[in-house]
């Protein structure tokens, strides 16, 4: 008569199954047997691959789960991490006069365009020189001020934006120029 091992003295840590004349261990999802043959210990699930997680992997007794950095949220899929759009959901600390800008796991708080002498306000965006000013002589007729996100993951070179000079004023010459915000030489025109 088989003697069942199994309910008898159970050597197995997790589940046993009796065989004739013997028994086999088996481990639950998420732990794999050891060379002993009865013991089971946890899989590193996360040093399975690096794609498990868009963001971190975190291994737990039987399985693991991902996280996501400040600023993102975990999506259905559990594994793919989305920025919170702070300034959509109204979850920012600007001021009135500031607009809120959204940056991947974050946000910015921009300041209004203040106009410097001798240009005037037309706009939120928009400065101008008026002409009968002599001190707007050698200045830019305009200066337009843009704000852009731009995605990261882009191949590279690429255009970022164009812009286009029109031939309005009879003698005029344009001089396009990145005036702030290269210092580490990412940008150039064309």
């Amino acid at each position: 008569t088989d003697v069942n091992e199994c309910t008898s003295e159970n050597p197995c840590t997790q589940t046993c199954v009796n065989t004739y004349g013997s028994f086999l261990c088996r481990c639950e999802p998420g732990y794999e047997l050891e060379a002993d043959g009865v013991n089971c210990s946890d899989m590193d699930e996360c040093s399975f691959s690096e794609f498990l997680c868009q963001h971190e992997c975190v291994n737990g007794p039987g399985s693991y789960y991902c996280t996501c950095p400040s600023g993102y949220n975990l999506l259905d899929d559990s594994r793919s991490c989305q920025d919170i759009n702070e300034c959509e959901i109204r979850n920012f600390t600007c001021t009135s006069q500031q607009t809120c800008f959204n940056i991947p796991g974050e946000y910015k708080c921009l300041d209004p365009v203040r106009c410097e002498e001798p240009y005037l306000q037309i706009n939120e965006n928009r400065c101008m020189c008026p002409a009968e000013n002599p001190g707007c002589r050698d200045q830019p007729f305009t200066i337009l001020y843009r704000v852009m996100d731009m995605v990261s993951g882009r191949s590279v070179p690429s255009d970022i934006f164009q812009m286009q000079a029109t031939t309005r004023y009879p003698g005029a010459y344009y001089i396009f120029q990145i005036k702030s915000g290269n210092e580490g030489r990412e940008f150039y025109m064309r």
